[in-house]
């Protein structure tokens, strides 16, 4: 790997350019990462509106229309839908595992293969989340796992 940096005062903002023969797994990380930078989360608990960085968001689930965000140790509600979060979190490296779970990827601890071709995800918090038929194929393929 080749890493070019070059400084110029003129620069009206930060540019980042990747070049590769061919977009692996690890190039979408990366590039996942990089957006993260930039991305908040709002979460109400407690009656207070809290701003969540991403990058300690393990995955978001919608319960009876309501979406709560987990984080290690943490639960808060969103004011957005399920298909709102998917929308904007897709390119920070979130993906949808079922109907109503969305997770983050870099967040995995492991994967496991279950009945009726469903997979069982391990987060790195320990707690396990169940990715639908439906999603499981689009998992692997994202992850870059046969």
């Amino acid at each position: 790997m080749k890493i070019d940096i070059s400084v110029d005062e003129a620069a009206a903002e930060l540019q980042i350019s990747v070049t590769c023969r061919e977009l692996t797994p690890d190039i979408e990380r990366i590039i996942a990462m990089l957006r993260m930078m930039d991305h908040q989360l709002t979460g109400k608990r407690n009656g207070e509106i809290h701003i969540l960085d991403i990058s300690r968001v393990l995955y978001i689930e919608s319960v009876d229309r309501k979406c709560y965000i987990y984080t290690d140790g943490e639960i808060y509600e969103s004011d957005l839908r399920l298909y709102e979060l998917e929308e904007r979190l897709e390119e920070c490296g979130f993906l949808r595992v079922s109907k109503s779970l969305l997770i983050q990827l870099r967040k995995i601890r492991s994967l496991k293969a279950d009945i009726n071709r469903r997979i069982r995800i391990t987060m790195q918090n320990g707690e396990q989340i169940m990715a639908s038929r439906q999603y499981a194929e689009a998992l692997k393929k994202r992850l870059g796992v046969k």
